[in-house]
């Protein structure tokens, strides 16, 4: 019989969110979690962290790999295992922090801390921190809004917020069950969050080291089933987006582009709207030339301020790419002889839909990042790269393209450095070159010819984790991000996981990036 809280889950094949890939399970390997019945949250939360050392003794007895399940947002494998997947999405407590649970050397506020369980998704963690009073707000999101905040952590999801960074840099504790009879509350050494009360309240371990944290930070669910995530909040603060077409690609734009100085750009709503928080350059690689307004760049930035009374936002959402229709292009662009004469009329129509100059709009954190623009049998790669080879990367992205020609656009957006160890946003200002568009060969074809030219150039690049990054390696993996913080990474899972618990969190995604191994003789 199972435990109260565990149900049996007959799935033996998965599939993502964005219909990239099919995955096979294992029969009868397959759990969904939901909090059990008891007498206070604190009950249940501790009932739940024992389901999940549960499953963790299962898969030891029957010889099966886990990893925890998310929304499926990402388009790789990296989050999928070759054995069973655990449904968290019930498991979504959320509550602030009073004065008892924050350690006396906390730097900030107790009101800016909030703890999230696992399977919450941002969605809900945004209505929860709207309501409060006064109202806060996470300090940056991705895109969408659709992500559980474990999913969104793990892989380094982030904005274009240039002054915050990602998900993962407002992240300052984490809940980890290591073991069958184990579990942690991780945090730096340098930046003390929680009190031995709350970590009583867990019933956990403390341990606090900055190395064993920076690397479970972002770690695609290989340490552990994450539980509880601890996150730094912010006053509720209002966005003014706007949206502008045209902008030549010169000396003035890569100047913003290499240093965000974004003096020369004359930016509408600049000394209004209050400070630049979101910068975003965007192209259309069919319609490209240098020193020309009519081929250049549209822009997207956003303002912040403090939040204001402001009239409900209501979101264009006319245009959408549809199941049907990506699946529909893709089937014509894989089978029609000739179809890459095609692809710059198709790019050069939807552009124009998805990309027009509109007016300025405001919300909030909750409102602004509210929905998915893309759906379905969607292609997404993404790079990271350092802020100075931005132009660079622009030009030898454009060469690629008329090569291979490909049914999407390219957007940069610019974040603040991570912590993570393996944060793909690793540069001290990176820009990730997002490159969105229709799944299929032809833009796989373009990604691994853009990858190419990349390394041909000598140009240093990191590969967004969630996103498409077939080419990923351990040689590749060393490369990004040098072997000594690799080896850091994989020093902190042999620390925190047994040998025997790490290959339950192994799967064939950290084999091929040599991430799984093991440090000294297995006894």
């Amino acid at each position: 019989m199972l435990p109260d809280g565990i149900t049996q889950l007959p799935i033996q094949q998965w599939t993502n969110k964005h219909e990239n890939f099919t995955h096979n399970l294992i029969q009868n390997a397959s759990f969904k979690l939901r909090n059990p019945a008891g007498q206070s949250h604190k009950e249940r939360y501790r009932k739940t962290t024992q389901n999940f050392q549960w499953l963790i003794q299962h898969a030891l007895n029957n010889n099966i790999r886990l990893r925890a399940m998310g929304s499926g947002w990402s388009f790789t494998k990296v989050g999928v295992t070759e054995g069973g997947l655990i449904d968290t999405a019930s498991l979504n407590f959320s509550f602030p922090l009073t004065n008892k649970y924050v350690d006396a050397n906390y730097p900030n506020q107790p009101e800016d801390l909030y703890f999230i369980q696992c399977g919450t998704i941002i969605n809900e963690i945004n209505t929860r921190l709207d309501r409060k009073l006064p109202p806060r707000s996470i300090k940056a999101s991705g895109a969408s809004n659709g992500q559980t905040v474990a999913g969104a952590l793990s892989t380094g999801t982030h904005g274009a917020a240039f002054t915050v960074g990602a998900i993962p840099d407002f992240v300052v504790g984490l809940h980890v069950v290591t073991g069958p009879n184990s579990h942690v509350w991780l945090e730096r050494a340098s930046y003390p969050v929680a009190s031995q009360e709350f970590v009583d309240w867990l019933d956990a371990t403390l341990v606090r080291d900055d190395e064993l944290f920076d690397a479970a930070l972002v770690s695609f669910g290989s340490f552990g089933f994450i539980h509880g995530i601890m996150i730094e909040t912010e006053p509720q603060f209002l966005l003014t987006e706007h949206r502008v077409a045209q902008v030549p690609f010169d000396a003035k734009l890569k100047k913003a582009m290499t240093q965000l100085d974004f003096s020369d750009l004359n930016l509408v709503g600049t000394g209004q709207n209050g400070d630049l928080y979101h910068f975003e350059v965007l192209f259309n690689l069919h319609k490209f030339e240098a020193n020309n307004p009519a081929k250049g760049a549209f822009l997207k930035y956003m303002f912040k301020k403090p939040v204001v009374p402001h009239p409900p936002l209501l979101r264009d959402n006319n245009f959408t790419y549809g199941d049907d229709l990506l699946g529909l292009i893709s089937t014509v662009l894989d089978r029609l002889p000739g179809s890459g004469l095609l692809i710059p009329a198709m790019v050069n129509a939807m552009f124009g839909l998805a990309f027009e100059a509109k007016p300025p709009i405001q919300g909030t954190v909750k409102e602004i990042f509210n929905y998915t623009k893309f759906r379905g049998k969607v292609a997404s790669a993404a790079m990271g790269i350092a802020i100075e080879d931005s132009p660079k990367a622009v030009e030898l992205i454009v060469e690629v393209n008329k090569q291979k020609p490909f049914p999407g656009g390219l957007s940069l957006r610019y974040v603040k450095g991570t912590q993570a160890t393996l944060g793909f946003t690793k540069f001290p200002n990176t820009c990730v070159l997002e490159m969105d568009g229709v799944d299929g060969n032809k833009a796989r074809q373009f990604y691994e010819a853009v990858w190419n030219k990349f390394e041909q150039e000598g140009l240093p690049y990191t590969l967004h984790w969630g996103k498409i990054n077939f080419n990923l390696n351990e040689n590749r993996v060393k490369n990004m991000y040098g072997p000594i913080q690799v080896q850091s990474w994989i020093d902190a899972r042999n620390q925190l996981l047994a040998p025997p618990v790490m290959e339950i969190f192994n799967n064939k995604f950290i084999e091929d990036c040599g991430l799984d191994k093991v440090n000294g003789p297995i006894v």
